[in-house]
């Protein structure tokens, strides 16, 4: 049964439908080589999950632009109600691939929670995280950050001045809660990094033991909370802070409840945050199709940062929309419009705060990949010690840049974008350069994973065990 197109023409509002059988041939007739390259999708139509945060744009995008449908490919976007019910349905074979959490493929490959192989061929967008505190924890910490000559905060503000807040919670034998959305999440590894470079101790996880609730030895006891729940929790004072992609630390300015206080682009400038994953097993069966999934997010994240983030406003009127993120456009806009508002009314430029595609931010990098297992390891989720060609062996079963290339030559050989957008492809090795960038001035280099957790004064490296 032939599938058909909708589009409407630049005139009124007539419609053509065109069958993919005809488009295909009319680009053979004209001689470019992606459909006779790649073949047509083995399947068209396809269910993708998300999350409603501001970083599952490229799926919008794609849908809305029409990009999945050039590709040959009808899609329904559906919303999940947590991280965990996402990756299981996509595991399960209910969804065709789902935004993810960069830490979900690979936990899952190595079987922290779910044991399951699921591949990403797309990494998503970089930083686009902040941490909140509420009212009161951040009143308690203003005496110990710098201050402006205006008066305003100096940043990056840094968790030792959360350390006597955390501290005079311990003395009185009370726990410092805070939140974040699922064990192998950014949110998770971002908030205990930037504790632990203020010496907190964010706790281990003991899975030998069973006690999988990452709380032993803790200062501060860190717990999952869904995204959208953040604000409403932090609110009822069931948690003091909380590490979240946006819109939810906005939205806590926007309510008046609380205060972000650095985002991840401080703690680890331009870090990897969500991809796109699917099942090993799924992109094995339907391998035309993956290459078109991704040729169609890749063209979504190239149109949410071109001409220097031009769409962004209305990609803003797009993610507002309930079917996606469901906040309002203007608590949306302060983080994905190159600014960010701290303090109420304290708002900076931060051009780099949600980035889809600059930077190679969509290409899946094997050293990505490494420092979610360094930290998976830091913190215990990866009980024993393992060798460094481990991690790479790891990353390059989850992390799938060949995918990739052959999505982006496809997008060069239809002229749609040019080989000056990607890595060069003949050179790339799939690890980044040694990385600067970080809070604690720590140096990463993803070739050297052991050497680099030997670095920190908090967290496990070598043989040690909990």
């Amino acid at each position: 049964m032939k599938k058909w197109t909708q589009r409407a023409t630049q005139v009124g509002k007539t419609f053509h439908r065109v069958s993919t059988t005809t488009i295909a041939t009319a680009t053979l007739l004209v001689g470019t080589s992606a459909w006779a390259a790649l073949g047509e999708p083995e399947i068209e139509e396809l269910k993708f999950g998300f999350i409603k945060l501001t970083d599952m744009a490229p799926l919008a995008v794609a849908y809305e632009k029409g990009f999945f449908e050039d590709e040959g490919l009808y899609v329904t976007l559906e919303a999940q109600a947590n991280w965990k019910v996402l990756l299981d349905r996509v595991i399960d074979g209910e969804l065709d691939g789902a935004h993810m959490l960069a830490g979900q493929p690979l936990g899952a490959t190595i079987g922290i929670g779910t044991k399951a192989e699921v591949i990403t061929a797309f990494s998503m967008d970089l930083n686009g995280n902040a941490i909140t505190v509420s009212n009161n924890t951040w009143e308690a910490m203003k005496p110990h950050i710098a201050k402006q000559a205006d008066g305003k905060p100096v940043h990056p503000i840094k968790a030792d001045a959360l350390k006597p807040v955390v501290e005079g919670y311990l003395d009185e034998g009370k726990p410092f809660n805070m939140g974040m959305v699922f064990p192998v999440s950014t949110h998770n590894y971002e908030l205990r990094y930037w504790l632990a470079a203020g010496g907190i101790h964010p706790g281990y996880y003991a899975p030998k033991s069973g006690d999988n609730s990452g709380q032993v030895d803790a200062d501060v006891m860190l717990s999952v909370t869904p995204p959208p729940q953040m604000p409403s929790t932090m609110e009822a004072g069931t948690i003091e802070g909380y590490c979240v992609g946006e819109p939810w630390n906005q939205q806590a300015v926007f309510k008046g409840i609380g205060v972000p206080v650095v985002t991840d682009y401080e703690i680890w400038k331009n870090n990897p945050e969500k991809v796109f994953g699917v099942s090993k097993s799924w992109a094995e069966q339907y391998p035309n199709t993956h290459i078109r999934v991704v040729k169609a997010l890749i063209r979504a994240a190239h149109w949410l940062d071109e001409n220097n983030n031009a769409n962004r406003q209305e990609a803003v009127k797009m993610l507002s929309k309930s079917a996606y993120v469901g906040a309002d456009a203007e608590v949306i806009a302060n983080s994905m419009t190159g600014t960010f508002e701290y303090e109420k009314g304290d708002k900076r430029d931060v051009p780099d705060f949600n980035v889809f595609f600059r930077h190679n931010a969509t290409y899946p990098y094997y050293s990505d990949a490494i420092w979610y297992l360094t930290q998976m390891r830091r913190w215990g989720q990866i009980a024993d010690s393992k060798d460094d060609q481990w991690y790479t062996d790891i990353a390059k079963e989850v992390y799938r840049p060949d995918i990739y290339q052959q999505a982006a030559e496809a997008l060069v050989d239809d002229g749609v974008l040019t080989s000056k957008d990607f890595p060069n492809f003949k050179k790339e090795d799939g690890f980044r350069a040694p990385q600067t960038h970080f809070i604690d001035n720590i140096v990463y280099d993803g070739t050297k994973p052991n050497e680099y957790l030997k670095k920190f004064s908090i967290g496990l490296k070598g043989n040690d065990k909990v």
